[in-house]
C-alpha cells in the first residue's frame, strides 16, 4: 500500500490580509489539492483569532463539496468543548450527508485559551468536557430516539422522550451517511501523549502535528499501538497521519528563500507565529530537543530549519524518507497550508508534492 498524501491548514495568515480574500485563498488550495489528487483535507477552527479566521471548519468545508470530486473534507478540527454534542453530532451528520461520505471527523478539545475565555469556560476542564462529549456523539448515532442518553460521570444528559412523536419524525436525530460513523482523527501535539492510548483502544486515528520535532514522533505511534494491543487489535500504520510542513521548488534558491529565510517566507511567520503561541501558553516544550533544554535554545532559525522540509524535488524526497527512518512506517503525510505570499510558489509546491515527490517516495519505500 503506498503513503497517502493529505492537506491541512490551519489556517494562518497575517494580521493585515483581508479575511475575505484569504477565505478565498484556502478555498482554492483544496480545490486544487482535490485535481492534484490528495486524499484528504483538514481544516482547522477558532473562533478568536484574527490570524487562523476560519470559525467554523464544517460550515467552511461545506462550501467546498460542490467544486471537489475525490478529496475527502475532514474538519481538523472539531473543537469539542465549544458546544454541546448534541449540535456537533447532528452537524456532523448532516454534513456526512451532504458530502455523500466525503467526511472524515478531525476532533479535539480545543486548546485557545481566548477561544475558552470567549465562552465562559476558561476554568474548566476541557480535556475532560471532550471526553464527555465524544461519548455522547457516538451514542446518539448508535441509539435510536428517544436516546435517553445517561452516562456515568458524564455532564451531558440527552434524551427526546417527552417530545417525540414518531409518526411526525420529530424527536430523530440524523445518522451519518458512513455507518456506524465516519473515521474519527484526533491531532496530537504532546510528546508521549496518553491521549493517543485512548485512541487506539477506540478505533480514533492519530495526526501527529507538523510543528512537533522529528524525534518525539515515535512516541505517539507508540502509544498508539499500545492502545490498539490493550484491546487484542493488532494496528496498522495506515492509521496514522504525520503532518509536516512542505515547500518544493523547481531550483535551490527559491527553496531557501520561500522556504525558509527571506524575511516575506509564509513558512518563517508561521513559526514566528507557532512559537509566540507556544510559549504564551508554557507548551513549546514540543520545540525542544529534549524536556531539559533551555528556552534560550528555541530559536526561529532553528524552528524553520528543523520544521521545514524545503528543496527541490530530490531533496525533499530525501527529507520524507528520512523522517520515515526516524519516525518508523506511517500512513500519510500531510501538507500543510501557508498564507500565499506568492501564489505561483505556493501551487507549484503542491503540484510538485504531487506528482513528482509522493510517486518517488512510493518507489522508494516499495509499497508496504
Amino acid at each position: 500500500m503506498d503513503m497517502r498524501l493529505g492537506y491541512f491548514t490551519m489556517p494562518l495568515h497575517p494580521l493585515h490580509r483581508n479575511p475575505t480574500e484569504t477565505l478565498q485563498e484556502d478555498r482554492e488550495a483544496i480545490i486544487l489539492a482535490d485535481k492534484l489528487g490528495f486524499h484528504d483535507a483538514f481544516v482547522g477552527e477558532h473562533l478568536t483569532d484574527q490570524a487562523e479566521n476560519v470559525t467554523n471548519s464544517l460550515l467552511f468545508l461545506a462550501t467546498l463539496i460542490p467544486v471537489t470530486t475525490r478529496i475527502k473534507l475532514a474538519s481538523g478540527t472539531s473543537n469539542l468543548s465549544h458546544s454541546h454534542p448534541t449540535l456537533l453530532a447532528a452537524h456532523a451528520a448532516m454534513f456526512d450527508h451532504l458530502a455523500k461520505g466525503r467526511f472524515i471527523f478531525g476532533i479535539s478539545p480545543g486548546a485557545l485559551a481566548s477561544d475558552a475565555e470567549a465562552l465562559g469556560i476558561l476554568d474548566q476542564d476541557r480535556n475532560r468536557l471532550f471526553a464527555e462529549a465524544i461519548d455522547v456523539i457516538l451514542a446518539i448515532w448508535e441509539k435510536n430516539a428517544p436516546y435517553d442518553i445517561d452516562l456515568p460521570d458524564n455532564r451531558f444528559k440527552v434524551t427526546t422522550a417527552g417530545t417525540c412523536a414518531f409518526e411526525i419524525g420529530r424527536g430523530i436525530m440524523p445518522k451519518p451517511y458512513q455507518r456506524p460513523y465516519p473515521e474519527i482523527v484526533g491531532t496530537v501535539v504532546a510528546p508521549f501523549s496518553k491521549g493517543v492510548v485512548a485512541m487506539g483502544r477506540r478505533d480514533f486515528h492519530p495526526m501527529s502535528a507538523n510543528f512537533l520535532l522529528a524525534h518525539w514522533l515515535r512516541s505517539h505511534w507508540d502509544n498508539y499501538a499500545e492502545g490498539k494491543r490493550s484491546v487484542g487489535v493488532e494496528p496498522d500504520v495506515a492509521d496514522w497521519r504525520i503532518a509536516r510542513t512542505i515547500f518544493v521548488a523547481d531550483d535551490d534558491a527559491t527553496a531557501r528563500s520561500y522556504g525558509k529565510r527571506d524575511a516575506n517566507s509564509p513558512y518563517r511567520y508561521y513559526y514566528k507565529q507557532m512559537l509566540t503561541k507556544m510559549k504564551m501558553s508554557n507548551r513549546h516544550v514540543i520545540f525542544k530537543k529534549h524536556r531539559d533544554e533551555d528556552d534560550s535554545a528555541v530559536t526561529l532559525d532553528r524552528l524553520v530549519d528543523e520544521l521545514v522540509i524545503a528543496g527541490t524535488v530530490d531533496e525533499v524526497v530525501d527529507q520524507i524518507l528520512a523522517l520515515r527512518e526516524t519516525a518508523g512506517d506511517f500512513g500519510e503525510i500531510v501538507y500543510a497550508g501557508m498564507d500565499m505570499v506568492d501564489k505561483t510558489l505556493a501551487n507549484r509546491s503542491m503540484e510538485l508534492m504531487a506528482t513528482q515527490v509522493m510517486p518517488r517516495v512510493n518507489a522508494a519505500i516499495g509499497g508496504r
